[in-house]
């Protein structure tokens, strides 16, 4: 699938009428919340009036502030997102972990696609959020389709009031519209990641070399969820940081 641009993404939006499965997002809260250790649920609204999970991690002395954003149809504490967050916050940077507009389990990501810009919303209330914590460099950590939820809120937004952007394995695998990207950007991905991440890295790089202090890094043995890879992911992710937030 070739990148789409905001304005046809926000048509598509409105043609397919699409709405996000607020049922299963309280589903996943409902599961997950009781058994937090690490960070705190607080709850974001929408100008609709929805209210939307996010897990929010402080640090002693932070560095910056990261918002880290899931893939398809999962929750703010899965996996990978999971240890991003919890390890960042231990590394000395606060951590906002939000839950993205989810489809029913059988959905494809095509079908996510009318969800870009409430997504794009969720994202600007999660910048709101920590700049209300006194938070003023602040970074977003994504993966797979959340990467591209996170590039159409980055590229769609005037002033998104974000200076650092970590893209783990981005699926579609281009970035879209990479001339608006105005910070730097870490792309990363694993050696054994999904075949069209692999085949587009080179045409990322390509994009990457326009926008000043990017970098792009494969992890060795690491599968597009980073699996037993995670502890990696952290420390690459945080060395990006760290040169970004001297």
């Amino acid at each position: 699938m070739r990148p789409l641009s905001f304005i046809l993404l926000l048509i598509t939006a409105v043609l397919a009428h699409a709405a996000p499965d607020y049922a299963r997002e309280k589903r996943w809260a409902d599961e997950i919340t009781p058994g937090l250790v690490v960070g705190d649920a607080v709850y974001l609204a929408q100008k609709s009036g929805h209210k939307f999970l996010a897990i929010y991690t402080q640090a002693a002395q932070p560095r910056a502030a990261v918002i880290t954003v899931h893939g398809m149809g999962v929750h703010p504490d899965w996996a990978l997102i999971g240890a991003l967050r919890s390890g960042l916050s231990e590394q000395g940077y606060a951590t906002l972990s939000v839950q993205m507009p989810v489809l029913a389990a059988d959905a494809k990501a095509d079908a996510y696609l009318p969800l870009f810009p409430d997504a794009a919303e969720r994202l600007h209330a999660a910048v709101a959020f920590l700049k209300a914590k006194g938070h003023r460099k602040i970074a977003i950590a994504s993966h797979s389709l959340g990467s591209r939820m996170s590039n159409f809120f980055l590229v769609g937004t005037p002033d998104p009031g974000v200076a650092a952007w970590i893209s783990i394995g981005i699926v579609p695998s281009e970035f879209a519209e990479p001339g608006k990207l105005r910070l730097p950007v870490l792309d990363i991905y694993g050696e054994h990641d999904f075949s069209q991440v692999l085949q587009q890295a080179e045409a990322r790089a390509n994009a990457l070399r326009t926008l000043r202090g990017s970098a792009q890094i494969e992890v060795a043995g690491a599968d597009h969820y980073f699996g037993g890879s995670e502890s990696e992911l952290v420390r690459r992710v945080r060395q990006f940081l760290d040169q970004k937030f001297r």
